[in-house]
């Protein structure tokens, strides 16, 4: 296939996040898309490519003060309907429309139209962040290349509606569970039925009392939700087993471990194992660059309320927040779209932030 990322496509970021659209790249099917931009990226000689499996990272060398990175992620959900894209008056629909291929047109889109911007800037495309992080392409960068990735700010281009999202949650999963004894159901009373004892738990988390934490001006709210339960194991027999899954969303001045000792003391006198967990990153606006960038975007940050990659950055020392043209809220949807005005609002802006002198 001819590469459809040509210099008028380039030139245009509305029409540039329909070519991406229009490249399946669900995730670990990101070769043929990743074959593309860094055929563009070798073209452009202000700037050095590397590549590592189908992640593709550009950098200026131009001896700034400062470097910032844009990151972007190229793999998708799987299709629902709804590939290739389609325009319906100011709306691009597709998958991948929101979520986040209009944020990696803007990072290629810069790569190709600021020849010299006002820090050194790397350019970071990466594979699979739609699935489990072992396959992450930043994640595996930050594990063979970490040179790659160093930087004073870094800009992850998640769909965001055109606000600025500082940070993020950290989030945890954990299991509770209680235990009984197995009876006959006609003869309950020779056993101890596990379900039932999972109504404390039930209690403790509808009586729950969620923070609200405010960090560098953006607020983050905390929850303690049951999102699974399952326990049983025929029509007549008591239960000697039951279990809730739970999922935590913390605000980002807690660490992993603080937040597992929270929950354990929510969970007092219960089995619990928490089975995954990933930490938050705090909002990082105090660089230089994170300045300049909100100075470009006119409006106040808000808290990140989810998990995003960003916590990936934090934990190498990188600050970094959130900022894309898509919406959050139909980011994996069937009728997943951008608004073209947002995507040249956002372009417009990171132009403004890099070019300016």
């Amino acid at each position: 296939m001819e590469n459809p990322l040509t210099p008028e496509v380039l030139a245009d970021p509305v029409a540039l996040t329909r070519a991406l659209v229009d490249i399946e790249s669900v995730s670990l099917n990101e070769k043929e898309i990743a074959d593309f931009v860094e055929e563009v990226l070798r073209g452009i000689p202000h700037l050095d490519v590397r590549r590592h499996s189908n992640t593709v990272m550009a950098r200026t060398r131009l001896g700034r003060a400062q470097r910032v990175v844009l990151a972007g992620h190229l793999d998708t959900v799987p299709l629902n309907n709804n590939f290739p894209s389609s325009l319906q008056g100011d709306l691009i629909y597709g998958c991948g429309t929101s979520d986040m291929k209009s944020g990696v047109a803007y990072a290629l889109h810069l790569a190709v139209s600021v020849p010299e911007p006002r820090y050194d800037v790397t350019y970071f495309f990466y594979e699979a962040e739609e699935i489990e992080s072992r396959y992450n392409g930043l994640t595996l960068v930050a594990n063979a290349h970490p040179e790659w990735l160093a930087a004073d700010f870094a800009v992850l281009l998640e769909p965001t509606h055109g606000v600025v999202e500082a940070g993020c949650q950290g989030t945890m999963r954990l299991r509770v569970t209680t235990r009984g004894r197995r009876a006959h159901s006609a003869r309950s009373w020779n056993g101890v039925n596990a379900i039932h004892a999972v109504g404390p738990v039930l209690e403790r988390l509808a009586n729950y009392q969620a923070r609200m934490v405010t960090i560098d001006g953006c607020v983050y709210r905390e929850g303690l939700n049951a999102v699974r339960i399952g326990g049983g194991v025929a029509g007549n027999v008591v239960p000697d087993l039951c279990e809730i899954e739970v999922n935590y969303r913390f605000a980002p001045d807690r660490t992993a471990e603080e937040a597992e000792a929270h929950v354990r003391e929510v969970f007092e006198g219960y089995e619990v194992e928490v089975t995954d967990s990933a930490p938050g990153a705090l909002p990082g606006l105090t660089a230089p660059p994170a300045q300049e960038f909100l100075a470009a975007v006119g409006a106040d940050p808000v808290g990140k309320l989810g998990w995003t990659d960003v916590a990936r950055f934090a934990a190498l020392g990188v600050p970094a927040l959130n900022f894309g043209p898509g919406d959050p809220n139909l980011a994996h949807a069937p009728d997943e779209h951008v608004e073209i005005g947002k995507i040249r609002d956002g372009a417009a802006t990171l132009h403004r932030w890099l070019a300016s002198h």
